[in-house]
């Protein structure tokens, strides 16, 4: 990937690092997004979630890893159901270090055996199946997010 590729989800960073929140219109990926912000820091690190971008996610290899960001014209803006688009603090760019798939509950592993994750310009992402609507997503994703690499 030379060139940014725009992908539809949602991404959230904890620091330097970012999780690109997939699944269908609809499926919860902004409600997650917008928990994780809400959320208050773990308590293994200090720093708190924030929005990279909402609806549409552009992605660019950069040496080793791939940076995300949000298009210009989406920048600070999500969508909050109820609400309509508002504007949010947000981060220019971090490093993608994790991607979660929203599924059916029924459908997350209670124990996942084997590790699975998607490729972007060669660069292997872990990918973390949660079911977005659950009380607990919000932390589930920030842990994963915090000791990823």
């Amino acid at each position: 990937m030379s060139e940014a590729e725009l992908v539809h989800g949602t991404a959230v960073s904890l620091g330097v690092k970012a999780v690109l929140i997939r699944g269908p219109s609809g499926s919860g990926k902004s409600d997650l997004a917008l928990r994780c912000i809400a959320a208050a820091p773990l308590p293994q690190s200090p720093l708190r979630a924030e929005l990279v971008a909402d609806d549409q996610v552009r992605l660019v290899r950069q040496g080793g890893f791939i940076a995300v960001s949000a298009p210009t014209a989406i920048a600070g803006k999500m969508e909050v159901r109820g609400l309509g688009i508002l504007a949010v603090p947000y981060r220019l760019s971090a490093r993608l270090a994790l991607i979660v798939d929203i599924v059916p509950a029924a459908d997350v592993p209670r124990f996942p055996l084997e590790d699975t994750h998607a490729s972007f310009a060669g660069v292997e992402i872990p990918i973390l199946h949660l079911a977005a609507f659950e009380s607990s997503a919000p932390v589930k994703l920030l842990l994963s997010l915090h000791r990823a690499l």
